[in-house]
């Protein structure tokens, strides 16, 4: 329930803040051009709190935060006196109606450097990229255990964020991609990951499994966080917190080396010696593990301790060499965000990938419990997308608005309004599907959870 109340708030504040930024940019630049500006509204439906400024423009918060608008005086709208027609937004010469629609998507690409600068000054913790194990592409390229990956492609990589990032790209577009790495004090190694090795049936979900490349920090140790009652593991004695060293003569390191061992011991043997580490001392139980027969799998009765690695990077600027690493890594998120769309468009990506409410709101609640930079860099790639999702040049959208108005610009007049009503439809059917794919992804994500 706390995860639920923490989500929808969280989901609140995000759209709050991207809202307000955007209808600001809309309105800031009508003012500048002498436009009326009605009513400012961040969200939709009933009005929860309203005030008149002294501008004359009422401001609002509505009920439903999933978006806003501003409402600008119009001729195509209401009925202007003739005193008030040089305030009218369709009176305007185009370049001037271009730049105010213009605006809304602007300000939130000038929010994403904001933002992206408030999380390097703060401090951005995660992870190295360092190998834990190779399996896969990843070991048929040479990558090892242990490590450092230093270049992908022609692409500096700090963290594994960034790195799972360009993988993901290049993984999609099934081409082999360059990798530097480096393995403790010996000198950077180049290898090449052939991505088009991949097994046709492979997709986002399975991607990076695939792939081979499991981080260091993710690999769990085979320490015991909870021993079911009943089942084999309670009668042979295991308690929370043993780590398991062994199992038979098959020596564990990590927790997802134990069900191939017990597999492999229990078809051979009805019992089963476990070594482990009770606190200091190292002792060796025997288990007689339990057959599932749905499961057709040896089952010991025991759940990981999932103990979270401690993060050891740290993406850290000053407040001048922030200003030029946020301008950096918008244009990076900019590039992958663009190309995620363009394999959107071609079929290469999965519409899978599209995300509704539900799944913004939980991915705002987990960012905002990372701490303050992690929050920030949600945000700022929710601008982002934002930004260019209101780009695309779909009726209903911005995009289309100034398609509109550069048609305008190059034929020397408006489009007629007939174009213009068929186009909003078409936006109109086109968004509901979008919307309508993405609900279904959240409830699939809801229900596979």
């Amino acid at each position: 329930m706390q995860e639920l109340f923490g989500s929808i708030w969280w989901l609140i504040v995000s759209l709050g803040v991207l809202v307000t930024f955007h209808e600001f940019g809309h309105f800031w630049v009508a003012r500048r051009f002498g436009v009326r500006v009605l009513r400012f509204s961040v969200g939709f439906g009933k009005p929860l709190w309203s005030r008149t400024g002294k501008d004359g423009t009422e401001y609002v918060i509505a009920a439903i935060p999933l978006g806003g608008y501003v409402k600008m005086l119009d001729e195509r709208e209401y009925d202007v006196p003739p005193h008030a027609l040089d305030f009218a937004f369709n009176r305007k010469p185009v370049w001037q109606r271009f730049a105010i629609v213009a605006a809304g998507p602007a300000f939130n690409l000038l929010l994403c450097v904001l933002l992206l600068w408030g999380m390097f000054v703060l401090g951005k913790d995660d992870y190295l990229p360092v190998v834990g194990r190779s399996t896969g592409v990843a070991a048929q390229a040479g990558i090892q255990e242990g490590d450092r990956l230093l270049r992908i492609g022609d692409r500096e990589v700090q963290t594994w964020t960034d790195a799972n990032m360009l993988l993901l790209a290049a993984g999609l577009d099934r081409q082999p991609v360059s990798i530097e790495v480096q393995r403790g004090v010996d000198s950077p190694r180049t290898e090449t990951l052939d991505f088009s090795q991949l097994p046709e049936e492979t997709d986002e979900s399975r991607l990076f499994r695939d792939i081979g490349l499991i981080p260091q920090q993710l690999l769990l140790r085979a320490k015991v966080g909870k021993v079911l009652a009943g089942s084999a593991a309670a009668t042979a004695g295991l308690q929370a917190d043993d780590l398991i060293l062994a199992i038979d003569d098959r020596e564990i390191g990590y927790w997802d080396e134990v069900p191939d061992a017990l597999q492999a011991a229990a078809s051979s043997s009805s019992s089963l010696t476990l070594r482990i580490r009770r606190g200091i001392e190292v002792r060796s139980v025997t288990l007689q593990p339990d057959f599932d027969t749905k499961a057709q799998r040896w089952l010991m009765g025991i759940e990981v301790a999932r103990d979270s690695a401690p993060h050891d990077a740290k993406l850290r600027y000053g407040p001048v060499a922030a200003i030029g690493a946020s301008l950096q890594e918008t244009w990076r998120l900019t590039e992958s965000s663009v190309g995620m769309l363009y394999r959107l468009v071609i079929g290469v990506a999965s519409t899978q990938n599209l995300s509704g409410p539900i799944s913004i709101a939980q991915y705002a609640n987990a960012s905002a419990q990372m701490g303050a930079a992690w929050f920030l860099f949600f945000l700022a790639v929710l601008s982002l997308s934002l930004c260019i999702m209101n780009l695309l040049p779909i009726p209903i959208l911005d995009g289309g608005h100034l398609l509109y108005y550069l048609i305008e610009m190059i034929k020397g007049g408006p489009v007629s309004e007939r174009t213009m009503m068929v186009g909003q439809y078409v936006g109109m059917v086109f968004l509901a599907g979008l919307m309508g794919i993405a609900f279904y992804n959240d409830i699939l994500r809801l229900v596979a959870s």
